[in-house]
């Protein structure tokens, strides 16, 4: 891949800058050390991360070349507070953006693209507060190839997208940078409530039986009924309906 080739590519191009290095540990690490000195938004994606993190401390596993890692850092106006759902809108610009290149997905609360009900993609948020405003830390990990070896370790359904593999990286990234940034421009005007829709509307779990996981204990089990303005899991319990806030809690089919 190649920095100034993809902001070239990209709609975000004069606006974003872009880096590309070989390997990083965590291109979220990387951005959340930079992020109070930047003067604009900033992408950062690795060839190769050793050290990639996933949600609740998990880790990415990830093998050069078999996988797409990078990072936005992305300035918001205001407190955390004001970022209420970003996750779930990220899930859905990734979603559109692969949907536009032949790959249907659909989305697992809170973070997880799958694809034929495995994951094929994930996402990360962390954020560092500075003066007046929010620099929110928007990590991504595809599947593009999955290795015999990586997958024997993962203790879950995973997927892959070889169509993926197969295009020119930068043409990739381009869109992916374009689409989630054309998402949080409008996430900076509107809010999740913008997004919830097309959220539910790729909903993997919508109307199917599940149990609400907090390390490793069920909390809830019931039916998913889509999420709401705030980005809440709604689950339909004994005749009520309640809504999950993320935290680290996970959603599985109750089949699992």
């Amino acid at each position: 891949m190649n920095g100034a080739r993809i902001a070239g590519l990209s709609r975000a191009g004069a606006e974003v800058d872009v880096e590309v290095v070989a390997e990083t540990g965590s291109t979220n690490a990387d951005l959340l050390a930079r992020a109070p000195t930047l003067a604009r938004p900033l992408l950062l994606a690795a060839l190769h991360q050793n050290a990639g993190r996933g949600r609740a401390g998990r880790s990415w596993l990830s093998e050069a070349g078999a996988s797409l890692t990078f990072s936005l850092a992305w300035r918001f106006d205001g407190g955390v507070a004001a970022l209420t759902g970003l996750p779930l809108a990220v899930g859905v610009a990734v979603a559109d953006a692969l949907g536009a290149l032949d790959v249907p997905v659909q989305l697992k609360w809170p973070n997880d693209i799958e694809r034929d009900g495995a994951k094929l993609a994930g996402t990360l948020i962390e954020t560092v507060a500075v003066p007046g405003a929010t620099w929110a830390v928007i990590g991504v990990g595809i599947n593009l190839l999955l290795p015999e070896h990586i997958e024997q370790r993962i203790s879950r359904p995973v997927a892959n997208a070889a169509w993926l593999a197969q295009m020119d990286r930068d043409v990739l990234m381009a869109a992916l940078l374009d689409s989630l940034c054309d998402s949080l421009r409008l996430f900076e005007r509107a809010g999740f409530g913008a997004f919830r829709v097309r959220w539910n509307a790729r909903h993997a779990y919508q109307g199917k039986p599940v149990a609400i996981i907090d390390g490793g204990a069920v909390l809830h089990q019931g039916v998913a009924a889509g999420v709401d303005d705030n980005g809440r899991l709604l689950l339909e319990v004994g005749g009520e309906t309640i809504a999950i806030v993320a935290g680290d809690v996970s959603l599985r089919g109750a089949e699992h």
